[in-house]
C-alpha cells in the first residue's frame, strides 16, 4: 500500500477513482487500486463512458450481441454502462461490507437531458438502480432546482444517491434539505434508514478556473493575489455548512433513528492551472468524513509526492469567508460564477452524452454492416 494514499485514508478521507472502463475491470487494474492506492469507490459520468466506449475494443463483442438482438442506441448505452457498474460493484463488495456501506460504492448518472425533468429523473433513477441490481450502487442526480425533488423522492424510495454538480453554498443547503426530506419519507415508508447512503459532490477546480479567468481580466495586484484560492475557500465553507446542518435537531433525530450523514464529496479535483500544485485539491481538502474522487493522474500524483498533514479544513470557515469577501471587493460575482458553472456543467455532460450516442450508433452501424 502506498504511504501517501494510506495517510489520506487514515485522515478520514475516502479515495474514490473518477474513472471506469470495461478494460479496467477485466484487466484487474481496478482491483489493484484497492490494495495499492486505498481506492474505496468509483464515480462515473457521461464523459467517462463516452471516452471508454470510444477507445475500448472490449465493448465490441457486447455491442455486436446487442445489435443482433435488435437493441437501439439508448438500450445499448444503458446495457453497457449498467453492466460495467454492476461488475465494478462486485469488485468493491468486500469494501462495501467492511465499511458498512459508506464505501465500496460505484456511481452511475441519470441521462443529462433529464436534469430539468423531475419525474423523468426519478423514473430513470429507479430503472438504473434495478438494472445494476447491486446494493452498493449510487445513482447520480444533478443538483439542479428540478433535481432537488428528484433527490428527495429517490431517497424516499429507498435508493442511495450521489448528488452531483454542486457549486454554490445555497444550493448545497438545498441538497442537504432534500436528503433529510428523503430520509423522512423513507422512514415513513418503512425503509431501513441504515441502508440509505448519500454523498454530495461539491465541485472545486472549475470554480478556480472560472474565477481565475475573471481575476486575470481585472488584472490588479489585489485581484491576481486571489488566484487559486476560491475553489478551496468555497469547499471549506461547504464543509462548515455540512457540520452545522447535521447538528440540527432534525438531522440528529434521523441519525438517532439509524440514518447516515450525507458526506461531502470533493469533485473536479484535477488541477487545471499548471502554476498550482497538482495535488492541491487533495492535500488542502483533507478532512474527516469526506470523499475525494480523483482522476488517475491526480491519484498517482498523490501517491508519488502528495504530503498529507492532517485536517486542513475544519475551523477555517472565517478565513474562507474572507476570500469570498475579497473576491466581491475586486468585482467578481460569486452568484454569477456558480450559476454559470451549473449551466456549463450540464452543457458539457449533454455534449458528452451526444458524443456517446454517436459513438454507439457508429458501432451499431458497423455491426449491422458486418452482419
Amino acid at each position: 500500500m502506498n504511504d501517501n494514499t494510506q495517510s489520506l485514508a487514515d485522515a478520514g478521507v475516502s479515495i474514490w477513482l473518477d474513472d471506469l472502463s470495461r478494460e479496467r475491470i477485466t484487466s484487474g487494474t481496478l482491483a489493484a487500486l484497492i490494495t495499492e492506492r486505498n481506492v474505496s469507490g468509483v464515480t462515473t459520468n457521461p464523459t467517462i463512458f463516452a471516452n471508454a466506449i470510444a477507445k475500448g475494443e472490449s465493448y465490441e463483442a457486447a455491442i455486436h450481441e446487442l445489435a443482433a438482438d435488435g437493441a437501439g442506441v439508448d438500450e445499448v448505452i444503458t446495457a453497457l454502462t449498467t453492466s460495467d457498474v454492476a461488475d465494478a460493484c462486485d469488485i468493491f463488495a468486500d469494501v462495501y461490507d467492511a465499511t458498512h456501506g459508506f464505501d465500496g460504492r460505484v456511481s452511475i448518472e441519470v441521462e443529462p437531458g433529464l436534469a430539468r425533468d423531475t419525474a423523468g429523473t426519478v423514473a430513470q433513477a429507479a430503472t438504473l438502480h434495478e438494472m445494476v441490481g447491486r446494493e452498493n450502487v449510487l445513482i447520480k442526480i444533478p443538483a439542479t432546482k428540478e433535481g432537488l425533488e428528484a433527490i428527495a423522492a429517490t431517497i424516499g424510495a429507498g435508493i442511495s444517491v450521489n448528488v452531483t454538480l454542486i457549486f454554490s453554498l445555497d444550493r448545497y443547503r438545498d441538497v442537504i434539505n432534500a436528503y433529510l426530506t428523503g430520509l423522512e419519507r423513507a422512514q415513513q415508508a418503512g425503509h431501513d434508514l441504515s441502508k440509505l447512503h448519500s454523498v454530495a459532490s461539491f465541485f472545486v477546480s472549475r470554480v478556480d478556473s472560472e474565477i481565475d479567468k475573471r481575476l486575470d481580466a481585472i488584472g490588479t495586484e489585489e485581484a491576481l493575489a486571489l488566484k487559486g484560492k476560491a475553489g478551496i475557500a468555497n469547499a471549506h465553507l461547504a464543509y462548515r455548512v455540512w457540520q452545522e446542518a447535521f447538528q440540527t435537531e432534525r438531522a440528529q433525530t434521523l441519525l438517532a433513528a439509524g440514518a447516515n450523514t450525507q458526506r461531502p464529496l470533493w469533485a473536479s479535483t484535477g488541477v487545471k492551472d499548471p502554476a498550482l500544485p497538482d495535488t492541491l485539491y487533495v492535500t488542502e481538502l483533507t478532512a474527516p468524513q469526506t470523499v475525494n474522487t480523483m482522476p488517475e493522474k491526480t491519484l498517482e500524483a498523490l501517491a508519488d509526492h502528495g504530503t498529507i498533514t492532517g485536517d486542513r479544513v475544519s475551523g477555517r470557515g472565517d478565513e474562507a469567508e474572507g476570500v469570498l469577501d475579497a473576491l466581491d471587493a475586486v468585482g467578481v460575482s460569486y452568484t454569477d460564477v456558480v450559476e454559470l458553472l451549473e449551466t456549463e456543467g450540464l452543457e458539457k455532460f449533454e455534449a458528452s452524452w451526444a458524443e456517446l450516442v454517436e459513438t454507439v450508433r457508429g458501432h451499431l452501424d458497423q455491426a449491422g454492416a458486418g452482419a
